[in-house]
């Protein structure tokens, strides 16, 4: 349970970073969320399906454990969207 409190707070400081630099250098409020769902979720899902199952059986593979580091990681995206929007309705420029 520990490691999976850590994975969640990692994963939340790291798409909350990458999010943060993307805004800064791209000038977009939501890309970090855009990327996240469009490419990064479809890879993981990809690299953890088993062919040999059927498609509902992968899907009820996943548990709790699988799902909630990827919800924390897009809770991080959105916080940096809404943190570079503060920041740019604050009078800074440079976000």
């Amino acid at each position: 349970m520990l490691q999976m409190i850590i994975a969640m707070m990692l994963f939340f400081v790291m798409m909350f970073g990458i999010g943060f630099i993307l805004n800064m250098l791209m000038k977009t409020t939501w890309f970090p969320v855009y990327l996240f769902v469009i490419i990064l979720l479809p890879i993981g899902i990809y690299y953890t399906w088993d062919d040999s199952m059927a498609f509902a059986e992968n899907l009820q593979a996943y548990t709790y454990v699988d799902i909630a580091p990827a919800v924390t990681a897009l809770v991080g995206a959105f916080v940096s969207g809404y943190t570079i929007r503060a920041l740019r309705r604050g009078g800074y420029k440079m976000f």
